[in-house]
């Protein structure tokens, strides 16, 4: 059988660093790896390819090809899945949809041949006779909610990827949190009992990439790294042990909760492994949203102290924000923007409150009867339910908040705190190439950008703490990002986001005159 794996393509995010993987001559931040571990566990006899259209086109002749696609995705995807199962109906090819959204909202894609809800482990086979017979159910669900263990999972299919189109690397080591957070989908798709791979696969898939050809940045994709705290103890050393063995080819980076702050020794041991940087869900300085939200783990230690603790010891923080939990009141905006411009956190990623599908909090809103809207992903569109704070002062804020937060004099001073605080850990081996990337950064930033001023005296700091120099260039490239993609994208859907709102009061008010039922709210205004 001839399989075609299709990513679909990622609109502009603050994570897709759309603006700035062109500056170091690249196509795509990471690797599609749901669709690389998928493809590792397909039967050996089926011929495979596969296409990301964030680096290259979905050409007819490789539909043509096939004889089935398998489509992944997540919410934010579903403009360009439509695309792709719709050119795949014309052409008369089978189309399975499988991943986060197919997980989450199976109903969405009633257009496609077959849905695969949930993890592939321990039952792709269900899958596979469907396809190899012409028959079985459309919809593929999980048998009563059960978890696979991810020890028998082969190391990722990266042979089928382009590879010098890629900033970096990914793989994963483990699945599930053991936190209740209300707003996350993590423990809903993959639960709260941590499932780990043991080391020795961790290092069989080091060995793969390596042996690939693949020198760099790999991150290990894990929502919360440290979900086990047992089992990653020993997991790092054996990690430790292999960097050194072939003279440190890789440089991590993961995602964990804040609370790791609380662990000095797990921390020395992710930085002696190799990891550099660390995405902590933040989320508010508020104790009373985070206590609402059933984010404990965050109070455990001040979060300022927990973020340059972690800093200090070697990673870079990364961090997510929210703003719009009920307990938040119009000061929070003011509040999130001196919080984080007073740490070493360059990339602050912010969001409005989402309810996503099948979340704690979906199920309260919808008690509340607060749901307005199925969750489209996006993270700028307007709350996909009724806000406690009036909705145009919620957009407002936010708009307020990203656009002060991503002005380059801003920016580049939380740099220079990342700069002034970072600590120390072993240096990853020199990249092949490194010197060519590095003129492409001083020629785009250095004296093409309108950001020159502010690169060189982030650089004129990182050169007195040399180590720090490989960060303050990549938060510079990232910047071109951030700094370009709030002031040309996000400002301007914000702003008419809120223009619908002020047509809406408009035709409420008119409605109200005439006394007669608004066709915004269907009743008597």
């Amino acid at each position: 059988m001839n399989a075609l794996l299709v990513h679909p393509l990622t609109p502009t995010t603050y994570w897709g660093f759309q603006h700035a993987v062109g500056i170091v001559g690249k196509a795509a931040s990471m690797p599609p790896l749901g669709l690389l571990t998928l493809a590792a566990q397909l039967p050996p006899s089926w011929s495979l390819r596969l296409v990301d259209l964030n680096v290259e086109p979905l050409r007819d002749d490789d539909l043509e090809w096939a004889d089935v696609v398998l489509l992944t995705g997540m919410l934010i995807h579903l403009e360009s899945m439509r695309e792709v199962l719709a050119r795949a109906r014309r052409l008369g090819v089978r189309t399975v949809v499988g991943g986060p959204a197919a997980s989450s909202s199976p109903e969405v894609f009633a257009e496609a041949d077959h849905v695969f809800s949930g993890e592939s482990e321990d039952r792709l086979y269900t899958l596979v006779d469907a396809l190899e017979s012409g028959n079985g159910p459309r919809v593929l669900l999980p048998v009563d909610g059960a978890r696979p263990q991810i020890t028998p999972v082969p190391p990722p299919r990266w042979d089928l990827l382009k590879r010098e189109r890629y900033v970096s690397m990914s793989l994963q080591y483990s699945r599930g949190c053991p936190f209740n957070c209300e707003f996350c989908d993590i423990i809903e798709l993959f639960g709260r009992q941590p499932r780990t791979k043991s080391a020795v696969q961790v290092l069989r898939e080091l060995d793969a990439l390596r042996e690939w050809g693949w020198k760099g940045s790999v991150f290990f994709v894990d929502d919360n790294f440290i979900a086990n705290r047992r089992a990653v103890a020993e997991v790092l050393p054996a990690i430790t042990r292999w960097q050194e063995e072939h003279g440190r080819p890789f440089e991590f980076y993961t995602e964990a909760s804040v609370d790791l702050a609380t662990q000095p020794k797990l921390i020395e041991a992710m930085v002696q492994a190799g990891f550099s940087t660390v995405f902590l869900g933040i989320e508010t300085p508020s104790p009373e949203a985070l206590r609402e939200t059933q984010k404990l783990q965050n109070l455990r230690m001040e979060l300022n102290e927990s973020v340059e603790r972690v800093t200090r010891a070697g990673l870079e923080v990364y961090a997510g924000f929210i703003v719009g939990f009920d307990a938040d009141g119009p000061g929070i905006f003011e509040v999130q923007r001196a919080f984080i411009d007073s740490l070493p956190i360059a990339a602050a990623m912010v969001g409005i409150l989402t309810a996503l599908p099948r979340t704690q909090l979906w199920r309260r809103l919808e008690r509340e009867g607060r749901l307005r809207r199925d969750c489209s992903g996006d993270q700028f569109a307007r709350p996909n339910f009724t806000t406690t704070l009036p909705e145009d002062t919620l957009l407002e804020g936010y708009r307020t908040l990203l656009a002060s937060i991503y002005q380059p004099e801003s920016y580049y001073a939380r740099c220079e705190k990342v700069v002034a605080q970072l600590g120390k850990g072993p240096l990853p081996a020199q990249r092949a190439g490194a010197l060519a990337v590095l003129l492409k950064i001083v020629l785009r930033i250095g004296i093409l950008s309108p950001r020159r001023r502010h690169f060189w005296r982030l650089m004129a700091r990182a050169v007195r703490r040399p180590h720090t120099l490989p960060r303050a260039l990549a938060l510079a490239v990232q910047g071109e990002h951030f700094i370009r993609y709030t002031r040309e994208e996000v400002m301007p859907r914000i702003g008419e986001a809120l223009e619908e709102i002020g047509r809406e009061r408009v035709v409420r008010g008119a409605a109200a005159d005439l006394g007669t039922p608004s066709p915004v709210t269907g009743g008597i205004v």
